[in-house]
């Protein structure tokens, strides 16, 4: 699995019994599906059709540093179904688990369009194809 966001948590994102407001990470961790889905599937039109049952492990406070990480269960045919673990980046102690959440890919006329993926791509790997200098 790779993380690639972190967090910080403030003040602002706490719930009043001081710690990390649940609806906060879900927010975090939505927006964290959809970019790593406009990146995979090459396109910004997608939406979040699904998400698993949602479970809250541990809790974070004010100070603590969490990173988000996402990856592929499967690719379907307009769709992709993903993972995610929320972990303390100092502690690695699990704070949340989504087994699945599923994106679906969007046409110009906002339905369902296929998207021809099959498996994870990495984005230089792509721009190396297009012969672009990565480094």
């Amino acid at each position: 699995m790779n993380f690639h966001t972190r967090k910080w948590i403030k003040p602002e994102d706490l719930n009043p019994n001081g710690t990390l407001f649940g609806g906060r990470l879900l927010e975090w961790i939505d927006e964290e599906a959809a970019l790593y889905t406009i990146i995979q599937l090459e396109n910004q039109k997608v939406v979040t059709k699904y998400m698993s049952e949602i479970n809250f492990i541990a809790s974070a406070k004010p100070g603590d540093i969490v990173e988000i990480g996402i990856e592929v269960n499967k690719f379907g045919t307009s769709s992709i179904d993903l993972r995610c673990v929320v972990r303390n980046k100092m502690t690695y102690a699990i704070i949340i688990t989504i087994e699945s959440i599923i994106l679906v890919n969007l046409g110009e006329d906002g339905k369902p369009a296929a998207h021809g993926k099959t498996e994870v791509e990495y984005q230089h790997n792509r721009m190396k194809d297009r012969g672009v200098d990565v480094n």
